[in-house]
């Protein structure tokens, strides 16, 4: 969430480094290299290095050996117990570390400094939250706080948005342990979905028959296996379906509005979409709810923490899914 994924430059190759001059030049420093043997180094692995950075193993491993060439010396090497630091990169580590240290402290202060006013905040939303509920967060948010512009995207897939930088974000995903701090907003609980029309036209069937005579719709999930909702509630409860039969749409807010109009049968939110439910639109003829084992969180990377304006943000979301829940 912190790093946009390196791309290729042509900055980026040894040959252009430049050496101080008279005129006080400095030898051109490649950050984005440094950033990621850092991270290499740390984990003395380039799969955890390349996790924390949200960036490919194959982005990362370039980087590091664009700056073994720029260098003249090998900083990493394998061995049959793992990855181990060379004398020279035993050497440059703790020189690279405390210089990021050190930018990163002068400039969390300056931010500091300058507090809130005229900040503009990077902001996640997955399309279906954003659609749903974000839209109205966040213009009561701009209406509360003026001076913080908001810079917002979305990405419809599981986890944190890959090889784009925010400040803070709203993810789908699973419960996890990573290097960012999660807050959770909520645990989904699916049940089938469907309307009063087609739940009349299949009064007295049972649930597996239910599902086998309609359409299964899906909401497309980057880097999940097709079905995957289907098939988590088909082993929930014991179903012989086809998980991977019927139609996929690219949000669940899309999903849902395919459904009301009489199109199939939707794994719905019962959180996000109880208005629908309410309304009638949709309903649920069978007793057959279950988490889903994914949940809307909201992600900070824990150097951002003491951030004004991001912690502002934070604060304000949480403060405010707690009185819904209260409410609730």
């Amino acid at each position: 969430m912190r790093a946009p994924e390196p791309v290729d430059d042509p900055r980026d190759q040894p040959k252009v480094a430049v050496a101080a001059g008279a005129d006080g030049a400095r030898l051109w420093l490649p950050l984005n290299a440094l950033r990621a043997f850092e991270a290499v180094a740390r984990c003395l692995s380039f799969t955890g290095a390349a996790t924390s950075l949200h960036i490919s193993q194959s982005a990362l491993s370039r980087h590091v050996s664009r700056l073994e060439d720029l260098i003249g010396c090998k900083l990493l090497e394998r061995r049959p117990q793992g990855l181990a630091l060379t004398p020279a990169g035993a050497a440059l580590l703790p020189v690279v570390t405390k210089s990021f240290d050190g930018i990163e402290t002068t400039m969390q202060g300056l931010r500091r400094k300058a507090g809130t006013s005229g900040r503009m905040l990077r902001v996640h939303m997955p399309p279906t939250f954003l659609h749903v509920m974000g839209m109205a967060l966040l213009r009561e948010f701009r209406l509360a706080f003026p001076n913080i512009s908001i810079d917002l995207f979305s990405w419809n897939g599981v986890g944190l948005p890959r090889a784009s930088a925010s400040d803070i974000a709203i993810v789908f995903d699973r419960p996890k342990y990573d290097d960012a701090v999660r807050d959770p907003l909520w645990l989904i609980s699916q049940t089938p979905a469907a309307t009063p029309e087609i739940a009349e036209r299949c009064k007295g069937m049972d649930l597996e028959t239910f599902l086998r005579s309609n359409e299964l719709l899906h909401t497309r999930l980057e880097g999940e296996p097709f079905g995957v909702l289907w098939s988590a509630f088909a082993r929930r409860f014991d179903l012989d379906i086809d998980a991977e039969r019927g139609l996929t749409l690219d949000s669940e807010a899309l999903t849902v509005e395919w459904a009301k109009g009489g199109n199939g049968v939707i794994l719905v939110d019962v959180d996000m979409f109880a208005k629908d439910l309410a309304d009638g639109h949709l309903v649920t003829p069978y007793d057959a709810t279950c988490e889903s084992g994914f949940g809307y969180y909201l992600a900070v990377h824990p150097d951002d923490i003491s951030d004004p304006a991001i912690a502002l943000f934070r604060s304000w979301v949480l403060e405010r899914f707690a009185r819904i829940k209260t409410s609730d």
